[in-house]
């Protein structure tokens, strides 16, 4: 019996050593996001999660030891808006699963389309990026639909938050619904078909009062649409006798009961407005996204406590009015009115590009410690998954990554990276390229 105990003493001891989210980084400069930065500290993950972060922190016998010295380690970051995952080829429409025809599909659940061996994936993460919110109506933040009907939905699907890394989606899934997504309706001037076409002028356009009274009645739809789950939302806490499942009013359940926010997007000034306007008729916690503008709202999403998703910083505005550095000034001026914010990508190819988008808008007025916020801590705020991950604290997951200088910085290298406390690897399609053509004789 003694024998047998220390057989199996040594075999558990084994295996704990051997276990790859197990392990200690050490003598390294920890960024917590949460706090001041940690000089010569360390951080201990056990069986996936950060167990402890200090100066001194021991490592139990056999685990294993990274040695850390002149490296810094961060939360991984997380792209607040991307494709990733579900479009791989943009032009080739096999290879895209980013919509559903349907004006309200709330019951469309994009974790299920994600693909976990998309080139894509490797290429986000060699950036830093660990977790991405999937967005199941396509990543534009243009509402260019030309008629309130099946090539022009409002309510598009569920958007989950995932880990980029996992051999299936229910691996990869973090949450399988962080919001509904809503493409806001807006006002169109262009015909139907000008604007199938994408040929602006090339056919005779709207007049103003057409398009307001079209715009009214997809107003009017989106709320009756409401009305519709609410009313089922009843029929089923009463136990109406007869009344039939329905998946999209069963998805909307949560909504309304304010467990799960509807994503809205909206670009301009005044679809912001009516967006906000929309949420507080229908008394429902909602978040901006691919936001181009403030306008005169900024005082109402500050006193509603709305969050917001932001977009690309590195681009010129869409409008010729609008100032050259206005989408660059944008995170600065959400900051200076007290607006929570994080930053997302709205596409596929460029999601790896989500630090430098933070970094442009440090030069355009953001503090540096509020644009590392926006790609981790207030991220995982917003989603509601801050005591998961986001930040260097014990408890959270260990989605990590270290590097030899400032994440946000075009010249920084990730040394290592790992989601879930598992080691990642950093190799893509862009490194196996490179070396291909490095070693070419």
């Amino acid at each position: 019996m003694k024998k047998f105990f220390v057989s199996f003493t040594l075999a558990a001891s084994l295996a704990f050593a051997a276990a790859n989210d197990t392990f200690l980084v050490r003598n390294i400069t920890v960024h917590p996001v949460t706090g001041p930065k940690l000089d010569n500290a360390s951080v201990l993950v056990v069986d996936g999660k950060i167990s402890e972060v200090g100066a001194k922190v021991t490592a139990p016998k056999g685990v294993k030891i990274i040695e850390g010295k002149g490296l810094h380690i961060y939360p991984g970051m997380i792209n607040s808006a991307t494709e990733v995952g579900m479009s791989e080829i943009g032009s080739i429409r096999e290879t895209s699963d980013t919509g559903e025809l349907g004006e309200f599909n709330p019951q469309l659940r994009s974790s299920i389309a994600v693909n976990p061996s998309s080139e894509h994936i490797p290429v986000t993460r060699a950036n830093g990026i660990t977790a991405v919110i999937t967005l199941p109506g396509g990543g534009s933040t243009e509402n260019r639909g030309f008629a309130f009907g099946a090539l022009n939905p409002v309510i598009v699907g569920q958007s989950a938050l995932m880990h980029l890394d996992g051999w299936t989606w229910e691996e990869m899934e973090l949450k399988r619904t962080a919001a509904i997504q809503m493409k806001f309706p807006t006002i169109q001037m262009l015909s139907p078909r000008a604007m199938m076409m994408d040929l602006p002028g090339a056919f005779p356009r709207n007049t103003f009062a057409e398009a307001k009274k079209s715009y009214d009645r997809r107003i009017q739809a989106m709320h009756e649409f409401f009305e519709q789950a609410r009313r089922y939302q009843k029929g089923k806490e009463s136990k109406q006798p007869g009344l039939r499942r329905d998946l999209k009013f069963e998805a909307m359940i949560p909504v309304l009961e304010g467990k799960t926010p509807l994503m809205i997007v909206a670009t301009r000034n005044r679809t912001i407005r009516d967006a906000i306007e929309f949420g507080q008729k229908e008394k429902i916690k909602i978040i901006l996204a691919g936001l181009e503008q403030l306008g005169d709202n900024a005082a109402k999403i500050k006193e509603l406590n709305i969050p917001v998703i932001l977009g690309e910083t590195l681009t010129l505005p869409s409008s010729e009015d609008d100032p050259y550095d206005s989408t660059a000034a944008l995170p600065g001026l959400l900051h200076k009115a007290g607006i929570k914010f994080a930053f997302g990508t709205f596409d596929t190819q460029f999601a790896r590009n989500l630090p430098y988008q933070a970094a442009t808008a440090v030069a355009y007025g953001l503090p540096y410690e509020e644009a590392l916020k926006s790609v981790t801590i207030n991220a995982a705020e917003i989603w509601g998954v801050a005591d998961q991950i986001g930040s260097i604290e014990k408890g959270k997951w260990a989605d990590l990554i270290i590097t030899d200088g400032d994440p946000l910085e075009t010249n920084t290298q990730i040394k290592q990276m790992f989601i879930k406390g598992k080691a990642v690897d950093l190799s893509s399609r862009h490194t196996k390229l490179f070396e291909k053509y490095m070693s070419r004789q």
